[in-house]
């Protein structure tokens, strides 16, 4: 085993800057693919976001990134989804914020459209995924993370339970002020 370190700040900077210019040349090719999976949150497909993650999950993870305690692999997928969500420059992405009576898992704003959405995210414990968004969109429900969006002026709230599993997800939606309701 060895450890390995860096000589220098000048090494460390050529180090960096060489990373962080492969991963915005990577990112520039994938915007296409996270447009699409970000714009199907406000559009309300979910299953355009279930059908997109599930690609996602597929092509970038392994089972091992969820080795760890069944109370910290919902963790890894929130951090998966907060990051390809952020991707939207022009949307307010809050992670853990308190809203109606708990901490919701991500809150997304469209100031510009008035669209808020709240994403629950669960852990699918031996795959059972109905389960696991029956639980995600109950807590929605239950300690009303929409509460603060309303407040904050969004008048469409798009609520998402997501259920994850290894390399899968199923995605669940239901609307505020109602499902029926066209979205534009």
């Amino acid at each position: 085993m060895y450890r390995l370190a860096i000589p220098n700040l000048e090494i460390r900077q050529i180090f960096v800057e060489q990373i962080q210019e492969w991963f915005q040349a990577e990112a520039r090719k994938d915007t296409p693919r996270l447009d699409a999976f970000c714009s199907s949150f406000p559009q309300g497909d979910a299953e355009a976001v279930e059908r997109q993650f599930n690609a996602y999950l597929r092509k970038t993870i392994s089972i091992r990134d969820t080795a760890v305690q069944a109370a910290k692999k919902e963790n890894f997928y929130h951090g998966i989804l907060l990051g390809l969500l952020s991707h939207r420059e022009d949307w307010v992405v809050t992670s853990n914020m308190e809203s109606g009576d708990g901490y919701s898992d991500i809150l997304v704003e469209l100031e510009d459209d008035c669209i808020g959405i709240v994403i629950e995210v669960k852990y699918a414990e031996n795959g059972n995924f109905e389960k696991g968004c029956r639980e995600a969109m109950e807590q929605i429900e239950r300690m009303e993370y929409g509460d603060s969006l309303l407040e904050n002026g969004m008048e469409r709230i798009l609520k998402y339970g997501i259920a994850c599993c290894k390399k899968k997800c199923r995605v669940q939606l239901a609307c505020f002020p109602d499902a029926s309701a066209p979205i534009e």
